[in-house]
C-alpha cells in the first residue's frame, strides 16, 4: 500500500504559489495592476486634498497644491503611502487567486501577540540609538526651537495614527509583495530579498552613499526578519518604532516636519549608529524566536485525487449488475443459489415433472441393504460370451 505523498512546506518569500490556480504569469500581472492602481488611488487622494483645501481656505503655493502646514501635509504624505495596503490587498485576492492574508504571515493573518512583543522590544533598542544620534555634534546646522506642548502633542497624536498605516504599506509592498512575487520563480530566500532591499533604498531618494546604504542594510534585515519569522510583524514593528522615533524628533522641533530630508541624506556618523540599532534588534528577534514557537511555512496545495484506474465491486447498469467479463457467472438478483427462501425468481414456477431426489432408493438409516443381483441370474446380467 503506497503512503500518502506529504505536501510540500512553502517558507515566505514562496507564498505567491499557495493557490491552485497559481499560474507564472500571476505575479507579474500583479505587479502591473498594483503600480497601476495605485497610482490612480494617488490621484484620487491627490484630487480630494485639493478638493478640501480649497474649501478650508488654504493658500495655495506656486503649483497649485494648498498649503496644509506641517501637521496636516504632513498627514498627506503619510495617508499617500498607506493606500497602498487596501491596493495591495485586493491585488492578491483577484489577482493571486489567494487569500490577502497571505501577505502578512504563513497563517494567512497579522499575528497580533508576536507583533506587539517586537513592537516591546524595538522602542527600547530604537530609543537608544536616536538619543545617541542627538548627541552627535550639528555641524554648522542652526539651533533647534522647541515647538511647544500643544504643536508638539497634536503632531504626535497624529503621528501615532497614521505612521504605522504608513510604516505597514512599506512593509506589505517590498517585504510582502515584491519578495513574494520573486520567490514565485527564485528557491534561495536571499535572491528574494535582495532586489527588494535595492528597491526599497531607491524608493526613498538618492541622497549620501551612506545614507543608501543605509537603507539597504535596513532592508536586508528585514527582509530576512520576515523570512525567518514567516511573517512581517518584526519588520513593521521595527519600521514604525524607527518612524515613530525619527517624526517624533522633527514635530519637536519649529518647522521639523516641513523638511525634505529622508534617511536617504544621512552621514556616516547617524548610519553607523543606525546600523548599530538595527543589529541589536535581529539580534533580539532572533532570542526570541529561539524561545516562541513560530509557524514559519504552509503546506502547498495539493492536486486534486485522481479516481484509482479499477473501481472496485460490480458495475450497474439501470440498476442491476452487468455481466462479468470473460463468461463470469452473474449471482441473480434475487439472492444466491443455497441461501435458502431468502428470495425468488421474478417469473412464475410452472408445474412439471419432479426430478428425483438424490438420496431416492436409498434404505432408511438403520435397515439392512438388498443383495445385489448375481451375474448369471437372467435379464441384462447374462453372459454374452
Amino acid at each position: 500500500m503506497t503512503q500518502p505523498q506529504l505536501a510540500e512546506q512553502l517558507p515566505y518569500h514562496r507564498l505567491a504559489r499557495l493557490s491552485v490556480r497559481y499560474r507564472w504569469w500571476r505575479p507579474l500581472l500583479g505587479t502591473l495592476v498594483v503600480a497601476v492602481t495605485y497610482l490612480f488611488a494617488l490621484a484620487v487622494l491627490m484630487v480630494l486634498a485639493v478638493a478640501v483645501g480649497s474649501s478650508l481656505g488654504y493658500k495655495e503655493d506656486a503649483d497649485g497644491w494648498p498649503e496644509f502646514g506641517p501637521v496636516s501635509g504632513t498627514a498627506v504624505d503619510l495617508l499617500s503611502i498607506a493606500v497602498g495596503i487596501p491596493v495591495l490587498l485586493l491585488t492578491v485576492r483577484w489577482i493571486g487567486r489567494r487569500p490577502a492574508g497571505t501577505v502578512s504571515s504563513v497563517t494567512g493573518r497579522l499575528r497580533w501577540r508576536w507583533l506587539l512583543l517586537c513592537v516591546l522590544t524595538a522602542v527600547p533598542i530604537v530609543a537608544l540609538g536616536t538619543g545617541a544620534m542627538l548627541l552627535l555634534p550639528a555641524d554648522g546646522e542652526p539651533e533647534s526651537q522647541w515647538a511647544g506642548w500643544a504643536d508638539f502633542g497634536l503632531a504626535l497624536a497624529m503621528l501615532v495614527l497614521l505612521v504605522p498605516l504608513q510604516a505597514a504599506a512599506e512593509e506589505y509592498v517590498f517585504r510582502g509583495w515584491l519578495t513574494q512575487t520573486a520567490g514565485a520563480f527564485l528557491r534561495s530566500p536571499w535572491a528574494a530579498l535582495v532586489p527588494q532591499a535595492v528597491l526599497f533604498a531607491a524608493a526613498h531618494g538618492w541622497g549620501t552613499p551612506w545614507g543608501f546604504a543605509d537603507l539597504v542594510v535596513f532592508g536586508v534585515a528585514a527582509g530576512w526578519l520576515t523570512w525567518r519569522t514567516g511573517g512581517l510583524e518584526a519588520s513593521i514593528a521595527l519600521h514604525t518604532v524607527n518612524n515613530l522615533f525619527a517624526f517624533g524628533v522633527s514635530a519637536a522641533v519649529v518647522d521639523g516636519l516641513n523638511s525634505d530630508e529622508t534617511a536617504a541624506d544621512a552621514n556616516w556618523q547617524v548610519v553607523a549608529l543606525d546600523v548599530l540599532s538595527i543589529a541589536l534588534y535581529t539580534a533580539a528577534v532572533a532570542w526570541w524566536l529561539r524561545r516562541r514557537r513560530l509557524d514559519r511555512t504552509a503546506p502547498a496545495p495539493q492536486p486534486p485525487a485522481q479516481p484509482p484506474a479499477f473501481a472496485p465491486g460490480h458495475p450497474y447498469v439501470h440498476g442491476a449488475p452487468a455481466p462479468h467479463a470473460f463468461g463470469a457467472p452473474v449471482p441473480p438478483p434475487w439472492g444466491r443459489p443455497g441461501a435458502g427462501t431468502a428470495g425468488a425468481p421474478p417469473w412464475p414456477v410452472q408445474p412439471g415433472p419432479a426430478a428425483p431426489a438424490p438420496w431416492a432408493g436409498q434404505p432408511a438409516p438403520g435397515t439392512a441393504r438388498p443383495p445385489a443381483a448375481s451375474p448369471g441370474a437372467g435379464g441384462d446380467g447374462a453372459d454374452r460370451t
